[in-house]
């Protein structure tokens, strides 16, 4: 169970590399920045908690732009069973070393439609996770996720899911 795990190591990276790098440069703390803009699909299941293993398809577009260490992406995603997610939040991505190989934390507030699926306890769902995989030269990205979706304790059942996803990334620049 990942829980606010990744959200909490992506506000520690994040934070610790805006103070480090970004915080007394021209452009402050959270400065803009260009970056190119992602459009990324995945295909991946549930696996873990009280929710039977499920089919999930997903699609994240990461905007061109960043604020700070920090980047921008709004997500849509559809379950086997009818349930759906929809967010917008922030991405953090730590380069491992001058190699092709990266890492990239997601944090992503939304709402969530159980339609049928697995009840989250609630309409808003939480929706962090960690994704680690290969970028090659043409600047695609090739990646497995895992991520924890829950509603953060503010409704009264909290159960949780995680999910397991391989991701195609391509820059649509």
């Amino acid at each position: 169970m990942a829980d606010g795990t990744f959200a909490v190591l992506m506000l520690i990276a994040g934070l610790t590399d805006m103070g480090m790098n970004h915080c007394g440069t021209a452009n402050g703390c959270l400065g803009a920045a260009e970056t190119s803009p992602r459009l990324a699909f995945s295909v991946g299941s549930v696996v873990e908690r009280r929710a039977d293993e499920a089919a999930e398809l997903y699609l994240r577009y990461d905007f061109g732009r960043t604020f700070g260490p920090f980047g921008q992406a709004i997500g849509v995603s559809v379950g086997e069973e009818g349930e759906g997610w929809i967010g917008y939040g922030a991405t953090y991505d730590l380069p491992l070393g001058n190699s092709p190989v990266y890492a990239q934390f997601h944090l992503m507030p939304g709402l969530y439609a159980e339609n049928g699926g697995f009840d989250l306890g609630g309409p808003v769902a939480f929706r962090s996770g960690l994704e680690v995989g290969y970028e090659n030269n043409r600047g695609w990205r090739f990646g497995l996720s895992y991520d924890h979706r829950s509603n953060a304790g503010i409704y009264d059942e909290n159960p949780g899911i995680e999910t397991v996803q391989f991701r195609v990334s391509i820059p649509t620049r």
